[in-house]
């Protein structure tokens, strides 16, 4: 046997690199594909948490009388959805939303996202109006400030203006009650405490 026999030529070796190359990039396509099916897209993290809300003024949605802006979201803990007309999703949770502001628990604002105003103003007059303030966020520029993903996403904001948490897509009473209450009530407590202290109390 020569050893031209013994040993593949360079051709030789790069075919049959190339004949395992689209099994491995199909491994690799596999488990990337898992990792986004397994994932849940609700824990998406937010570069904004712990961070200041972006500077910002909204005008109201067209029939309301209250904008929305950063300088609204400061002194007390709120939350703020992300919400349009063309939301499929924003109407499974609308009817939570409408529960939690006549119970009065927490101040719920609304960001209206690319939105035409009399799309807008029709869909909150017919579903009902669970909004304390509510920003025409016609360009979507405010919301891609906010890392907005997509609609529905809803935000806990504490007292001192700053993002305490993110939920992406519509919100169940499970999140509503076993995550987003427990944390409003955690971060009007701790401001609570900030004030206290800033009394000398």
């Amino acid at each position: 046997m020569s050893r031209a026999d013994e040993y593949p030529t360079a051709p030789m070796r790069r075919r049959n690199v190339l004949a395992f190359l689209p099994l491995a990039l199909a491994a690799m396509l596999a488990v990337v594909l898992a990792w986004g099916l397994t994932r849940d897209p609700s824990t998406l993290p937010s570069t904004l948490i712990g961070k200041a809300v972006p500077e910002f003024a909204l005008p109201p949605v067209k029939g309301r009388t209250l904008g929305l802006s950063s300088t609204d979201l400061k002194g007390e803990v709120s939350l703020v959805n992300v919400f349009a007309s063309w939301c499929v999703a924003c109407r499974e949770e609308h009817p939570l939303f409408m529960k939690l502001a006549a119970q009065g628990t927490v101040p719920l604002h609304g960001l209206n996202y690319k939105d035409q105003p009399d799309d807008a103003a029709q869909w909150l007059d017919s579903l009902g109006d669970p909004y304390t303030r509510t920003g025409a966020d016609i360009s979507g520029r405010v919301a891609i400030d906010w890392g907005v993903y997509g609609v529905p996403e809803t935000f806990v904001i504490g007292a001192d203006g700053r993002v305490a948490y993110k939920h992406i897509g519509p919100v169940s009473e499970a999140t509503l009650t076993g995550t987003i209450l427990p944390l409003v009530g955690e971060l009007r407590r701790q401001a609570e405490g900030d004030s206290t202290l800033g009394d000398g109390r």
